[in-house]
């Protein structure tokens, strides 16, 4: 088949690789000409584990190309995805104007049938805007040409995104007619073999499942990091309280870690973009408003708890980080907690010695330009002289390191522990203040 994916972020780059691994013909799509040619020269943009393969792999094979001209080669396709971004709007809804510009493109040029379907996370309506859009633009041609739309929401983690495309629990397909439903059954055939489901639904229930799925493990995260902030005020250990409800088989262990807080592209946002959701349809939701607090608070419990021990005045203080990005596996630093973190001790005069494996460059460049940090090679150049180490990203390279060796390099050996990562080393024992959340 023949497709076109629009967007070279994150969604599109990933599904565009994994498709064209399936033998389809794709191309991306992006108005962005230097990242285009940056990823022509094999100069991936984002990092994800084996990315880089999959995109030179089909390259070479020719089944993926990139283009800065969805006109020039949209009447190929048969089927054309829209990845494109939906940032928030100050007021947390998501904002269409990449989507819908998208739409009046296609529309100002489709001469044949095909069916247009929105990838991006989008709120439930927006498949009637794409399709009004599109319609418009052929009216003003006087254009007589049948399209169907479609929703078909992504579910990738970042860090296995790759391997959540190629074997994904399930992908849930919105459409509107049998046509665009057998155009969308063909094209995931091929991972039909490894018994994995299509769920076809309407429209507007397929794009209420990506926020409901997403604001439902945010709220197991909130949910948890309220049972780890009550323990501790009541004297229990929350990694203990974690495995007591964790082995009910009606909750398990899935996105009930205790932490500082979650960050990244999908949570923050989505579960802004159900609050308003909700709101413009006159509905109040209290759940999902305090899941978003929750979150917000707890970015700055680490930071509360290295002033507690410090003082307000963290001048002359020097604190090692170890993780900047809002998760292992990625350089994606968007709403990381490492941003609060950082900039509140600095703001109260500390130096920071920080070391990520991938996040360096996001964070030099965008996340945390203009604040004071210093950017380390290693995880112990970064506690070279430092009062404490604050671990915040809970990479492969930081679960067993070793504590001699951090002793010896810190002025005290103190650790505040934004993962509960190492709660299980006996820390005390080996002369260490060690502090975590929910303890």
């Amino acid at each position: 088949m023949n497709i076109a994916i629009v967007g070279t972020g994150y969604v599109g780059l990933v599904s565009g690789a994994c498709f064209a691994d399936t033998g389809a013909s794709v191309t991306c799509v992006d108005v962005d000409t230097e990242k285009i040619e940056r990823i022509k020269r094999g100069e991936i943009p984002i990092y994800e584990p084996g990315l880089d393969e999959l995109v030179l792999k089909n390259v070479k094979a020719g089944r993926l190309r990139f283009t800065t001209s969805l006109e020039s080669v949209l009447n190929e396709q048969q089927i054309v995805f829209s990845a494109v971004g939906t940032p928030p709007d100050e007021d947390g809804s998501a904002d269409l104007k990449y989507v819908l510009q998208v739409a009046r493109t296609i529309g100002q040029h489709l001469n044949k049938y095909m069916v247009v379907v929105t990838k991006s996370t989008v709120p439930v309506g927006t498949a009637k805007l794409v399709r009004q859009a599109i319609q418009a633009e052929l009216d003003k041609r006087q254009a007589d040409v049948a399209f169907d739309v479609a929703s078909n929401p992504e579910f990738l983690k970042e860090g296995n995104a790759i391997k959540d495309f190629m074997s994904p629990d399930r992908v849930v397909v919105g459409v509107e007619s049998e046509k665009a439903k057998d155009m969308l059954t063909r094209l995931y055939k091929p991972f039909l073999i490894n018994n994995f489901r299509v769920i076809f639904m309407d429209i507007p229930s397929a794009e209420m499942t990506k926020y409901a799925a997403n604001s439902m493990l945010a709220t197991q995260i909130s949910f948890m990091n309220e049972i780890a902030n009550i323990c501790e005020r009541v004297g229990a250990d929350v990694n203990k309280v974690r495995i007591g409800i964790g082995s009910d088989s009606r909750i398990g262990y899935s996105f009930i870690y205790p932490g500082c807080g979650y960050g990244g592209s999908c949570f923050p946002k989505d579960v802004l973009a159900l609050k308003k959701l909700a709101e413009e349809v006159n509905y109040k939701a209290e759940l999902i408003e305090s899941v978003d607090n929750v979150n917000n608070r707890q970015k700055y419990v680490i930071a509360q708890k290295v002033v507690r021990k410090y003082g307000e005045d963290l001048s002359g203080k020097t604190f090692a980080v170890w993780g900047l990005s809002f998760k292992p596996e990625t350089d994606d630093m968007r709403e990381a907690p490492a941003i609060y973190i950082i900039k509140e001790l600095v703001k109260r005069g500390a130096k920071i010695q920080a070391y990520d494996p991938k996040a360096v460059h996001e964070a030099k460049v965008c996340y945390l330009k203009g604040i004071d940090v210093t950017y380390v090679e290693s995880k112990y150049d970064a506690l070279k002289g430092a009062d404490a180490l604050l671990l915040l990203t809970e990479w492969k390279e930081f679960r067993v390191p070793d504590f001699e060796e951090i002793g010896k390099q810190l002025k005290e050996k103190v650790i505040f522990d934004g993962r509960n990562q190492y709660n299980a080393f006996d820390l005390p024992n080996k002369g260490f203040e060690y502090i975590q959340i929910g303890v």
